[in-house]
């Protein structure tokens, strides 16, 4: 009976301790130490420089275009993200391959390049700016343009979430559902959509996360005028180069506050929509 209990509590893979103590140094060395050093770095902060950052309205201004912008961009490469990837799954095209691997360019491209090419493309003179400038859009150095941006680079993130998701997706539960008189919508949105909404709240939350802390390929596009296009960490890169590291710091403390926060509020409705979709 012994040999039975000390059977079954065997793992069926060896050496979890081994790849546990290898993850958890991992884990450190890459975010807890470095997240450490950053709450606990002694460059004269204290909290008169933090309230002082913190309703200062050039910070508040930049925290806003930041947050903006990357939850917008974020919200429209959801849909645009699961319209892909509904293609990409669903339906045989010539050159599927090729559209399927450029999919992934904002992964390898630097953002720099990136921020570049859309400038070019974007500004005043670009290829699609001297169309749309006239009519009174400015696409380039505003707003706009940092959201371009960032929904080139958060792009992928959904796209690689919600695809093995479909992938896995059975077609025959939909004919069936079909077979008894659903429409198109009503299969979408009773068969298909409880499975796709953890998949797209995941993918909107890491291209949300990319999008707050993205700097090379906005930094050019944006125009970097502060009240107007400036965001959060081209700030903390501002106050760097001035010595200014209490005030790099706060708003580097801030601004990670405010994304754990709301990283942890979207991961809170991914679990909920999972256990939602079980019952």
């Amino acid at each position: 009976m012994s040999k039975v209990i000390a059977a079954r509590g065997r793992r069926t893979l060896p050496g979890f301790g081994l790849t546990m103590g290898y993850s958890v140094l991992y884990l450190s060395l890459v975010v807890l130490i470095p997240l450490t050093a950053l709450l606990f770095n002694s460059t004269g902060l204290t909290w008169a420089t933090m309230v002082e950052v913190a309703t200062n309205p050039r910070v508040l201004t930049s925290f806003r275009v930041s947050f903006l912008t990357a939850g917008a961009a974020a919200l429209i490469d959801l849909f645009l993200g699961l319209l892909l990837a509904w293609v990409l799954v669903r339906y045989e095209f010539p050159g599927k391959r090729l559209f399927d691997a450029v999919i992934d360019l904002p992964f390898a491209l630097p953002t720099a390049v990136a921020g570049v090419a859309l400038t070019a493309i974007y500004a005043g003179n670009g290829w699609i700016g001297q169309f749309v400038e006239p009519l009174g859009i400015k696409l380039a150095y505003s707003q706009v343009g940092i959201t371009l941006a960032l929904m080139f680079i958060g792009i992928p993130f959904v796209v690689r979430t919600v695809q093995p998701v479909l992938e896995e997706l059975e077609a025959e539960v939909e004919e069936a559902a079909a077979t008894l008189g659903a429409g198109r919508w009503r299969i979408f949105r009773a068969v298909l959509l409880p499975d796709l909404v953890p998949p797209l709240l995941t993918g909107f939350a890491l291209a949300f996360a990319r999008g707050i802390g993205e700097y090379g390929s906005v930094v050019f596009i944006s125009g970097n005028m502060p009240m107007k296009t400036e965001i959060a960490p081209l700030l903390i890169m501002s106050k760097l180069e001035q010595f200014d590291y209490a005030g790099a710091t706060a708003v580097a403390l801030l601004l990670l506050l405010i994304s754990f926060i709301l990283l942890l509020i979207i991961n809170s409705l991914q679990r909920w929509s999972r256990k939602a979709g079980r019952v």
